[in-house]
């Protein structure tokens, strides 16, 4: 859990920062601790919830120094601290708009306008939804997108996982440890996962794996009671019986407040150049709202330390 004695109030905050940080997922805390770490006055608006997607997850793979993974409700904190340390600001609140005005960028963020010579945008995304009206309804009455956090309210019950990528198979394995039987839907052919996670699945005594899925309605008037799913090659429709379904089918990226500024990319992305800058002298972007990020956590840390380099000479010199 986030500390409260290192999150600032907007009302304290200073008008002026050399960097502002648009993010509290791993690439933001890590382009914080960086750009704090070069000296920059630096200012990082961690959002609602700290750690933002990983916050939830159960279990990193592939960190350096953490061999057996790492919790993201341990990792986040951890390098909110470390930034913290090296001297950044952090506030619990969001980017909300951005503009140019007197060779500065205005950050709006709540009722507050920050001046900054350089913004990294590290906002990362949310997950999508299967756009079906029970999904809503039942939302927190057994349609979930945390398996950790509802993992043991379904002890000893089937529940379904839809999504074939490294989310669905992760939170395959942890409610494995609660649920009777996970069920992995996946509309595709092949999954899309990193291999570690689809050997983990495709052998797991708990985890079973239905490839041609499509599911077309959440059962269940007060609370999930099954799905209803359709073969993607016969058309054949059945009846599944559930405690609960979880949704992972992907991300949708949190960069809609750049429209008529940059152009995205199809997937509503933003692109950069390999140093993270993007069309806007001054302004960056890391991690999953950044076009061609590999969507990993360590790389999301690495291209928010990469910004972190590049807003720090963009200050010194203003090149671009």
């Amino acid at each position: 859990m986030q500390n409260e004695a290192w999150i600032s109030s907007l009302s304290t905050l200073a008008e002026d920062f050399e960097i502002v940080v648009a993010g509290g997922g791993i690439a933001g805390l890590t382009a914080g601790l960086v750009s704090a770490r070069l000296g920059r006055k630096t200012l990082l608006l961690a959002g609602d919830v700290l750690g933002g997607l990983l916050l939830s997850i159960e279990r990193i793979d592939g960190v350096p120094g953490f061999p057996d993974g790492v919790p993201g409700y341990e990792l986040c904190p951890m390098a909110q601290e470390q930034a913290v340390t090296a001297g950044a600001e952090v506030v619990a609140t969001s980017l909300d708009r951005l503009a140019r005005q007197d060779g500065k960028w205005r950050v709006t963020a709540g009722d507050r306008d920050i001046a900054a010579s350089a913004v990294i945008l590290a906002t990362g995304s949310t997950l999508k939804k299967l756009g079906l009206p029970a999904e809503t309804r039942l939302l927190g009455k057994g349609v979930s997108q945390c398996a950790s956090c509802d993992g043991p309210l379904v002890r000893n019950r089937a529940v379904a996982v839809i999504g074939g990528g490294d989310s669905a198979l992760q939170e395959a394995s942890t409610l494995a440890n609660f649920a009777s039987r996970v069920i992995v839907l996946h509309r595709g052919k092949t999954l899309s996962a990193q291999a570690a996670y689809r050997r983990h699945a495709s052998q797991h005594p708990k985890i079973e794996l239905r490839f041609d899925t499509v599911v077309e309605d959440i059962l269940g008037e007060d609370r999930v009671t099954g799905i209803r799913t359709r073969d993607a090659a016969s058309g054949l429709t059945a009846a599944l019986e559930l405690a609960a379904v979880f949704v992972y089918i992907g991300l949708e990226p949190n960069a809609t407040f750049l429209r008529g500024q940059i152009d995205l990319d199809p997937t509503g992305r933003v692109p950069t150049d390999a140093r993270m800058r993007t069309a806007l002298p001054g302004v960056l972007a890391a991690g999953v709202v950044r076009s061609g990020s590999p969507g990993r956590a360590v790389g999301s840390a690495g291209e928010g330390a990469i910004a972190a380099v590049a807003a720090d000479e963009y200050v010194s010199d203003g090149a671009w």
